[in-house]
């Protein structure tokens, strides 16, 4: 049962052994990274062409998206704003911020981007699949599971190297609670959205694992439950950040751990310059550790809710 969980870890726990001390090769392998889940979700796009009655399953697609997304969103935004009153964060001020946004819609473009790729996928998998057959879409998942091997290690790698050592984490209390706090109450919405999305309730858990990392959730998700709720995944997740970068600005000075946890895995990176803009250096070490927790977390957790 857990034989395709250990596959999966294996190469998420080699890339954690590796140690990289020169930043020119952790730039390039954060380009790797990047590179890797372009084509991923390249990938995933064709392999959701070749789905019978396509239409009428993105449309089921996108209502459970949906579906998930208003769950999650709904424990969570209540679930922190218990958090935000009985913790003693407050956002400050910083005018100047390198290489923040100064839109939101600046913000979102790396987000909108990846929603381009899949349907660039999903083009090319409708324009190709009548010339080259069913084996275009079999291909196209075997090559997206070998990505997902060198994706998983190059993450594992990243996860090293970050700068975080582990004390340093489990002395934030306050990122260590946000990012608890966002992890129960996202796993309680996806066990209550199992039945609802017809899924037993350890893949309703998986599937609200992904805590905002839409590209890994996505992968994981469809290697094992199959390109339509790989979809789900991604856009679920992939909600969260486009609400988070609008929620943000609104929330972080009266709810900076609202403002903050709502991000979750992407409050590491993605996320991050909007709240160092709005909150201020002092959330900034949360933030970072309350992604960095999540981002650690979400990978075993889906591979081992699956496994069951």
């Amino acid at each position: 049962m857990f034989s395709g969980l250990l596959i999966v870890l294996l190469p998420l726990v080699v890339g954690y052994l590796v140690r990289v001390r020169s930043k020119r090769l952790q730039g390039t392998i954060n380009h790797a990274v990047n590179g890797s889940v372009y084509a991923i979700l390249l990938l995933m796009g064709i392999s959701l062409a070749g789905i019978e009655n396509l239409s009428s399953q993105l449309s089921r697609l996108g209502g459970n998206a949906l579906l998930l997304f208003t769950l999650t969103s709904a424990f969570n935004l209540v679930a922190l704003w218990w958090l935000s009153r009985r913790l003693a964060l407050h956002a400050g001020t910083s005018p100047s911020v390198k290489n923040a946004p100064v839109s939101k819609f600046a913000a979102m473009q790396g987000s909108l981007l990846l929603v381009g790729v899949v349907a660039l996928g999903v083009t090319a998998g409708v324009l190709l699949g009548p010339v080259l057959g069913k084996a275009l879409f079999s291909h196209a998942e075997t090559l997206a599971e070998w990505v997902l091997y060198v994706l998983l290690a190059l993450i594992g790698c990243q996860l090293r190297n970050s700068g975080m050592p582990l004390r340093q984490i489990l002395l934030n209390r306050t990122g260590l609670a946000i990012a608890l706090t966002l992890a129960a109450s996202s796993l309680l919405a996806g066990l209550l959205a199992a039945p609802l999305l017809s899924l037993s309730w350890n893949e309703g858990l998986a599937m609200a694992a992904g805590f905002g990392w839409y590209s890994l959730s996505a992968i994981l998700i469809g290697d094992q439950l199959g390109p339509l709720m790989g979809g789900v995944a991604f856009f679920n997740d992939l909600a969260r950040e486009l609400l988070a970068f609008v929620l943000i600005p609104l929330v972080i000075h009266r709810h900076a751990a609202l403002a903050i946890g709502y991000g979750g895995a992407t409050s590491m990176d993605f996320t991050l310059p909007v709240i160092q803009q709005h909150g201020g250096v002092a959330c900034v070490p949360v933030a970072v550790v309350s992604g960095f927790i999540l981002s650690l977390l979400s990978p075993p957790l889906i591979l081992f809710l699956l496994s069951l």
